[in-house]
């Protein structure tokens, strides 16, 4: 780009920005920082021995949620959720929470009740107390900002940690929530007429109206050894793990033959006429937890994490030296493009 071009931001897309304000930080190199822009969550040096962990997210109307298929109750479920993933993703224990809200003067006070009952509802079972914030008109939709606080006892799970040799590794099981925005797309009645059964549709549409933050896998996770990297599956396994190859100077190789579709997502793409892979592989928002660990130690973890949380640890791929990037393979080893996950931006 010429020197004082004039460029929108659609042109460098969303992590084209981020690397432009991770350049411009002060908060790059600071003393006590670290680990700042560019992780799941920002990692400060407070006393020794203790790091605060801090992250927020902004969620706003017609980006993130879409009213009325979101409850109040849903969207403030949702929009802690995402934070508290995000310290899961650093294997650290979420604290405190602040909440900055706008919602046009028209909103109704029980809406906003209801929200602030969502956030507490999903927070409580962890400790975490809602201990600030600030609020303001917005002259549209609405838009929830949560920052939450955490801490870690011992070392951060970080993108940067992959290494050569490496497994790839995920909790739970993937594409559901893609799946339920799908069906939201299409219309409760057009799903349930294609043969969508009642199981299936209320396991997907809470999986994208109310994610489950994994809090304590994280936590277990992350104080276990044999885990190098992780971070939450929030823009796609495809996106995600792109960024812990580019983070780590690696590339993955992924086998689509492999990855945990769950079985409703499996249904809702059999109704919809869906590629259930496709949503998998990059549909983005199920918020499992996205690992690499030592390969003599998967079966290990899998184990563990089992006793622990009784959630599933599934092997997807191996981590290899090599320019950044992710390859999925077919059950033969053929390469298969699959798309990229969410972006701002992108037009």
């Amino acid at each position: 780009m010429k020197s004082g071009e004039r460029v929108s931001v659609r042109r460098v897309g969303e992590l084209g920005l981020i690397r432009r304000i991770r350049d411009l930080a002060v908060g790059a190199g600071a003393p006590g920082v670290l680990t700042g822009i560019g992780d799941d969550s920002a990692a400060l040096a407070i006393t020794p021995g203790a790091t605060l962990l801090a992250t927020t997210d902004l969620l706003i109307e017609r980006v993130h949620f879409r009213r009325p298929a979101a409850t109040p109750r849903d969207i403030g479920w949702k929009a802690m959720a995402v934070n508290l993933s995000d310290i899961a993703a650093m294997g650290g224990r979420p604290r405190f929470a602040l909440v900055a809200l706008a919602v046009p003067p028209s909103a109704e006070v029980g809406d906003v009740e209801e929200l602030y009952q969502g956030m507490q509802e999903v927070s409580r079972p962890h400790g975490v107390a809602i201990v600030g914030g600030d609020t303001s008109s917005s002259p549209g939709g609405w838009m929830i900002n949560v920052t939450v606080l955490g801490e870690h006892a011992g070392s951060p799970r970080l993108r940067s940690a992959a290494k050569p040799g490496d497994a790839v590794a995920v909790t739970g099981v993937l594409g559901r929530s893609a799946a339920g925005l799908a069906f939201f797309d299409a219309g409760r009645d057009q799903a349930r007429a294609a043969g969508l059964g009642p199981e299936a549709e209320e396991e997907i549409t809470r999986a994208h109206l109310r994610p489950t933050p994994r809090v304590s896998e994280g936590r277990w996770l992350g104080s276990t050894p044999g885990v190098h990297a992780m971070m939450d599956c929030s823009d796609g396994l495809a996106t995600d793990l792109g960024h812990i190859c580019r983070e780590s100077g690696v590339r993955a190789r992924v086998g689509l033959d492999r990855l945990p579709v769950a079985e409703a997502a499996r249904a809702a793409a059999a109704a919809l006429k869906a590629d259930p892979i496709e949503w998998a592989a990059a549909g983005g928002e199920d918020y499992e937890l996205l690992l690499t660990c030592d390969p003599t130690a998967v079966e290990e973890l899998g184990r563990g994490l089992k006793d622990a949380t009784g959630t599933l640890l599934t092997a997807i791929g191996e981590i290899e030296p090599g320019g950044a990037g992710v390859v999925f393979i077919d059950g033969r080893g053929r390469p298969v493009a699959m798309p990229a996950g969410y972006e701002h931006f992108r037009g």
